[in-house]
């Protein structure tokens, strides 16, 4: 399959993001979800329906078994999968290969859910929402997130033109409006609790901090100087984050969902 393919091969040629300022901010921004939106995480089971943040990236699924969750991920790339198992070490026992279109689990496994920036990468993403609502337990909860359509950046055009050009390292990506991801948040049958966002910051300079960080590490000292303004407003503006260029999503499911 060409996807799965070319997610083996990024795992391959893309350095670790790990260490960039916009990385940091990253992480600093999936902490807060965390924190605002499962505020309790000993001893339940968290599912993470892609695993390129914890080979590449920030590591979130590490910080939260920390915390004494019992971390599962999947990811349809084995090569990424691999990388994240080794990052994460004895906190990895559930990480497999696997498609979030077809999670290999029973129906009502996992009191949370994390699923950010999975499925965009894919057209038909109503299928990977279906999957999640099937293996979330009744009350359970679920953020979700995905690009922001409009971001106040104009990053879905930028990534546009990259892919056009054939530079985009992250493949196809479908971008959604707050209230489009709502509506299909809720014909699933989910009931969203709450909308905000993530790393409300141009993609260019996130696209140029990873630059420094990788190829000019000499010059890695002023991208993160651009960034840490951006981080401190979102830290500091709460109304600010809903203009993230990823969008995310908080729902719980019902108790009643009609699953046999």
């Amino acid at each position: 399959m060409a996807y799965v393919s070319f997610w083996n091969n990024m795992a391959k040629r893309l350095p670790s993001l790990k260490g960039a300022a916009s990385t940091e901010y990253y992480f600093e921004c999936e902490r807060w979800l965390f924190e605002q939106f499962f505020p309790t995480l000993k001893g339940r089971l968290l599912l993470k329906t892609d695993l390129w943040n914890e080979a590449k990236g920030t590591e979130i699924l590490r910080w939260s078994a920390e915390q004494g969750v019992y971390p599962y991920g999947v990811d349809i790339a084995f090569n990424v999968v691999r990388e994240a198992t080794r990052v994460l070490g004895p906190d990895s026992p559930g990480c497999v290969v696997a498609d979030v279109r077809a999670l290999p689990f029973p129906a009502e496994s996992f009191d949370l859910v994390y699923s950010m920036g999975t499925i965009e990468h894919f057209p038909d993403y109503e299928v990977a929402i279906w999957e999640i609502f099937r293996v979330l337990k009744p009350q359970g909860t679920a953020i979700i997130g995905v690009p922001n359509k409009l971001d106040p950046f104009l990053r879905p055009i930028l990534v546009s033109l990259l892919n056009w050009l054939g530079v985009y390292p992250y493949g196809w990506e479908k971008s959604f409006t707050p209230g489009a991801l709502g509506q299909l948040l809720q014909l699933a049958g989910f009931c969203v609790t709450a909308q905000t966002g993530i790393l409300f910051m141009p993609g260019w300079l996130r696209i140029v901090d990873l630059l420094c960080q990788t190829r000019f590490p000499y010059l890695a000292k002023w991208s993160s100087w651009l960034v840490r303004p951006f981080a401190r407003l979102y830290q500091r503006v709460p109304w600010i984050r809903r203009h993230g260029y990823l969008i995310a999503c908080a729902v719980h499911k019902p108790s009643k969902t009609g699953i046999g």
